[in-house]
């Protein structure tokens, strides 16, 4: 409608013009019930095999609510007509590299750690590396530990392909390879980790060696701030088998546990000492085994290192 006078000066309303964006009349809906400037301001949904008649020249967020297809992508690239298009197509391809495409490179340790043990002091370390983009990785994982003067007692490398299985989770599967004075062994890995609800890191894997023997891991940590830089990390680690690998000093079912809780200080978010405790308990068979080689199956170590990253 729109206002108008007689001249006499009395107000009086007059028909407007129909939405030059619409036909004139509900059928053009093909739905009575629903005119088209009620369909294009939400207010209804025309009948099912009725679509509201919408101007050509509107796009993007003047489009009215629905589910049609979404229109097709420009490929009339302005810049093309002052440009080369092989060199435009060139530059668009890099931007979308730049934005959520691009292969990058990332190492990281969250154990670099001196362990003040019972007798024997020793140190230990648990890093990962990968490289590639948000969807597929080439991963190297490592972890082992030793003690001061006699070298490496146990060590580890998985050589891995990860993929992204979801915002938080990737999936992973390749190769690990035991190094050490301990009979070696080479695996078939297929694992997992990611970040679980309430900010858990978590991680774990299924391993088939060699010999058939079948091993399973499972670890998560948790980053408790207690300030901008203080930050309390508990963590946890528990080892299974299937069955006994009396070489390898492990027993079957579970195998082993181990409960750590550190205290870091980030000087940067990619540099960080801690200090921490850490509890580790052989169980069943594998306890056996320790005590047979003379060694403790119940220990606690106190722990100094540095978390990095880069």
């Amino acid at each position: 409608m729109h206002a108008g006078t007689r001249e006499d000066g009395a107000l009086h309303l007059a028909p407007s013009q129909p939405n030059a964006g619409f036909a004139a009349s509900p059928e053009a809906t093909g739905d009575p019930d629903c005119p088209p400037e009620h369909a294009k301001m939400g207010h209804c949904t025309p009948k099912s095999g009725s679509e509201p008649v919408v101007d050509a020249s509107k796009s993007g967020t003047d489009l009215p609510p629905g589910d049609a297809p979404a229109p097709a992508p420009p490929d009339d690239w302005y810049a093309d007509r002052i440009f080369p298009a092989s060199e435009m197509a060139r530059s668009r391809d890099e931007m979308m590299k730049e934005n959520g495409g691009q292969t990058l490179t990332f190492l990281s340790f969250n154990l670099a750690e001196y362990q003040a043990r019972q007798g024997r002091n020793g140190y230990r370390w648990d890093g990962e590396g990968w490289y590639g983009g948000d969807i597929n990785r080439l991963t190297v994982k490592s972890e082992g530990e030793g003690t001061f003067g006699e070298g490496v007692e146990e060590a580890e490398v998985q050589l891995l392909y990860s993929r992204a299985v979801g915002p938080y989770f990737n999936l992973q599967a390749g190769v690990r390879q035991d190094l050490g004075p301990r009979p070696r062994r080479t695996y078939a890995t297929v694992g997992f980790e990611g970040l679980a609800p309430y900010w858990f890191e978590v991680e774990g894997a299924l391993f088939l060696s060699n010999k058939g023997d079948v091993l399973g891991r499972l670890e998560g940590y948790y980053d408790q701030r207690i300030t901008q830089r203080l930050i309390l990390q508990p963590r946890a680690e528990v080892n299974f088998a299937l069955q006994d690998v009396p070489e390898n000093g492990i027993g079957s079912g579970l195998s082993d546990v181990e409960l750590g809780l550190r205290l870091r200080y980030e000087v940067r978010k990619e540099f960080a000492p801690y200090i921490g405790v850490e509890w580790a308990r052989k169980v069943g068979d594998t306890a056996r085994y320790a005590r047979a080689a003379g060694e403790d199956a119940d220990v606690i170590n106190f722990v100094a290192g540095i978390r990095f990253w880069f």
